[in-house]
C-alpha cells in the first residue's frame, strides 16, 4: 500500500530500464529488463564500432566523369559532371554534389539496439504502473475484508432519494 503513483512516476524518468517493476516490488522482472536494456546498448555500440570512416566512391574505370576541389583536404568536395550542351566543340556540364558513402553494415545493429531500448522502457512503464496499481488495490480489498467495510448504494425510486451507505463492522 506504501507504493505511491508520484514517486513511480518520478523514478521511471531516470532512464534505467526495469526501474519501474523494482518499485513494484518485481525484482525479477526488472532485473530480466535491466539485462535486456544493457542487449540493447551492446547491439548499438557493436554496431557503431562495425561502421567504418565514410569514404569517397570508386572512380576507376569512370574516366573524366568527376570534378575534384579542394583535394586531400579537410574540405575536399566531389562533383560529378553531367553534359548539358556542347558549342564548338566544347562540352559544358552541370555539376552535381557528391557525398561520401557510408561503409560497414552496423547500421541494422545500431537500429536494433535502439528499438531493443525504446520497446524496454515502454514496456518497464506501462505495465510496471499497472503492476503498482494491482498490488494497491490487493492491499486495499485485503484491509477492505479485515475491517467489515462495506459499500451498499441506495436506491428509492419512490421517494425520488439516492445515496450510498459506507457501513463500518468491527
Amino acid at each position: 500500500m506504501n507504493r505511491r503513483m508520484s514517486q513511480a512516476v518520478l523514478l521511471s524518468t531516470i532512464p534505467v530500464p526495469g526501474i519501474t517493476h523494482y518499485y513494484a516490488g518485481e525484482k525479477k522482472k526488472a532485473r530480466q529488463l535491466f539485462y535486456i536494456g544493457l542487449g540493447g546498448l551492446a547491439g548499438i555500440i557493436i554496431g557503431g564500432s562495425m561502421m567504418e570512416k565514410p569514404q569517397w566512391p570508386d572512380t576507376t574505370g569512370i574516366g573524366d566523369n568527376y570534378e575534384v576541389y579542394n583535394s586531400e583536404t579537410e574540405h575536399e568536395t566531389w562533383y560529378r559532371k553531367i553534359p548539358v550542351s556542347i558549342e564548338g566543340g566544347v562540352t559544358n556540364y552541370k555539376l552535381e554534389k557528391i557525398e561520401k558513402e557510408p561503409n560497414g553494415s552496423g547500421g541494422g545493429l545500431i537500429a536494433l539496439g535502439i528499438l531493443v531500448i525504446v520497446g524496454d522502457f515502454i514496456y518497464d512503464r506501462v505495465w510496471g504502473f499497472e503492476k503498482i496499481e494491482q498490488k494497491r488495490d490487493q492491499v486495499r480489498f485485503k484491509y477492505g475484508q479485515k475491517m467489515k467495510l462495506s459499500f451498499k448504494p441506495l436506491i428509492d425510486p419512490l421517494a425520488g432519494k439516492a445515496g450510498v451507505a459506507l457501513t463500518l463492522n468491527f
